[in-house]
């Protein structure tokens, strides 16, 4: 007689279909992203989510902590990041006036040109790639998904961008 009260150790039906589906998105959609931007902008998808989230920061800049904890990055890796975005006068680095112990990353205007050239070719990517193969129902319901899972994945969520009137 088996104990029906233990979880399943493994995953089978409905469940495995759900898992599967999702995992083949993680590991296709970020190469699929990737290829565009590399082609079209000369960057990684990495290096355009620092750029786009300097881009809609107060003055285009942000703590190095901060956007680390955006990208989901170590500082190691977004320091590696940004120093090639530096390379290309796109971003500088200086210490944070209020506070010597932190290193604030500032948008230079190239920078600000740069991501807004980047964009339309990854919006029209995204758009193709996900949004327009959705209703509007499944829209809103995929972006309930995305925040249910991320916030079991860390408590606090991640970057969401600004609600209308908040930039």
């Amino acid at each position: 007689m088996t104990d029906s009260a233990q979880p399943p150790t493994e995953l089978e039906g409905d469940d495995l279909a759900t898992w599967s589906s999702l995992a083949t998105v993680l590991e296709w959609l970020p190469p699929a992203l990737d290829a565009q931007l590399q082609r079209d902008a000369g960057i990684a998808h990495f290096e355009y989510g620092v750029l786009y989230a300097l881009s809609r920061a107060d003055d285009g800049t942000l703590r190095m902590s901060v956007l680390a904890d955006y990208a989901n990055s170590t500082l190691s890796r977004l320091s590696r990041a940004a120093a090639r975005l530096e390379a290309r006068g796109w971003l500088r680095r200086e210490p944070d006036p209020a506070d010597g112990r932190y290193t604030l990353a500032l948008l230079t205007d190239a920078g600000r040109g740069a991501v807004a050239a980047a964009t339309p070719g990854h919006v029209a990517t995204v758009r193709r790639l996900v949004l327009d193969r959705l209703t509007a129902a499944q829209a809103r319901q995929l972006r309930e998904i995305s925040r249910r899972i991320a916030r079991g994945v860390r408590e606090e969520g991640g970057w969401r961008p600004p609600a209308a009137g908040e930039r």
